[in-house]
């Protein structure tokens, strides 16, 4: 009986020690629980960690491209760089993943790791793009807008094959113009020989019309691009070339090399040239002076040159 008295007034001498280890504790436990407030999700923090959980990777796994285009892009990245110099204010890449939201860069990264994702996501890959005021000799793997300040193309360039027509000349210009709103969008066909180039004008794209060589103007680059038919490294094909504001060809390093070349070999030709004239006029000074000597005219050697 006092031990049922003892339960029932809360009191048990023999469940004393493990009240005080065990039910005391869980009081405290539930008290913090209903009195601490959970935090709440911070939305940048999660979009942050986000960002920093994605693969982007840098191809495909499926996309190929003929000869003429790869060395297109080549061609002209080259002419780019002679032309506006050591790459400290501009980065231009080719055939590079661009990306500018993480909805598309899921849907890629999807696509390249899972083999059961059939539609195709929204690959952004220009041939070739230009980005101005930005340190170029950063070595990237991709253009990532969000980690480049919100910087989009300047400039871009595509290279029509038969697969990419419809997409480069109807889908790109709208997408160019409206989406990332690139100063400056240009297509080249070389199987039709067609160029063409647009600039935005009050948020949309206004065609640039050619010059009397079927030129177009770049205010991006301060450079026309034209049509040029002619051997790059071994091809005899018609490449997208770039000429200064004076006309001038924009060359590539094996052409300066060649010219330089045939420079240094013209300069010589010219001072042997000259070398052998000095030799004959030295030679006929000589049998002038011997026949003089021969018909007793006196002449004064120190005078003479």
């Amino acid at each position: 009986m006092p031990q049922v008295y003892a339960l029932k007034n809360g009191y048990n001498p023999y469940a004393m020690a493990t009240q005080t280890a065990t039910a005391q504790p869980k009081r405290k436990k539930r008290t913090q629980r209903q009195d601490t407030p959970q935090p709440c999700p911070d939305p940048i923090a999660a979009s942050l960690q986000q960002l920093q959980s994605l693969k982007l990777p840098t191809g495909d796994g499926d996309r190929m491209e003929s000869d003429w285009h790869v060395v297109s892009i080549s061609l002209l990245d080259e002419l780019v760089r002679n032309y506006l110099g050591a790459p400290t204010h501009y980065f231009c890449g080719g055939n590079m993943f661009l990306y500018y939201s993480i909805e598309q860069a899921k849907e890629i990264e999807e696509y390249v790791e899972a083999e059961s994702v059939k539609r195709k996501p929204r690959f952004k890959g220009p041939d070739f793009f230009l980005v101005k005021e930005v340190d170029g000799t950063k070595p990237r793997d991709s253009w990532v807008v969000w980690e480049e300040d919100g910087r989009y193309p300047d400039l871009v360039v595509e290279f029509i094959s038969t697969s990419t027509r419809k997409k480069d000349v109807d889908r790109n210009v709208k997408f160019y113009a409206k989406v990332f709103r690139v100063p400056e969008y240009f297509w080249f066909d070389r199987r039709f020989g067609e160029l063409v180039g647009y600039r935005l004008v009050r948020g949309g794209y206004e065609r640039i019309e050619p010059n009397e060589r079927g030129w177009l103007w770049s205010e991006v680059l301060g450079a026309y691009l034209g049509v040029w038919v002619g051997e790059y490294r071994g091809r005899v094909w018609s490449w997208l070339r770039l000429w200064d504001r004076d006309g001038q060809l924009v060359l590539t390093r094996e052409e300066r090399e060649a010219r330089a070349e045939a420079r240094a070999a013209e300069a010589e030709a010219q001072a042997q040239q000259e070398r052998a004239e000095r030799e004959r006029l030295q030679a006929e000074l000589a049998q002038l002076m011997e026949r003089l000597r021969q018909q007793g005219v006196v002449i004064d050697e120190e005078s003479q040159p």
